[in-house]
């Protein structure tokens, strides 16, 4: 692994800290769990044509 120099440590460090504190976090935990409901929707309603396409 490359040593980082000072200056790409602290540019880095700067730019990590300015990234996290951008994240509006109670956006993103919505997001993560309108995601896992239209995955479970997804995959429910699949299944259901699945099932009614075999039967015909």
């Amino acid at each position: 692994m490359r040593v980082l120099s000072n200056t790409q440590a602290g540019t880095l460090g700067g730019t990590i800290c300015s990234v996290w504190n951008s994240f509006d976090w109670s956006n993103l935990l919505q997001t993560i769990l309108l995601a896992a409901v239209g995955a479970l929707v997804s995959y429910g309603v699949s299944r259901l044509l699945d099932r009614k396409r075999r039967r015909y």
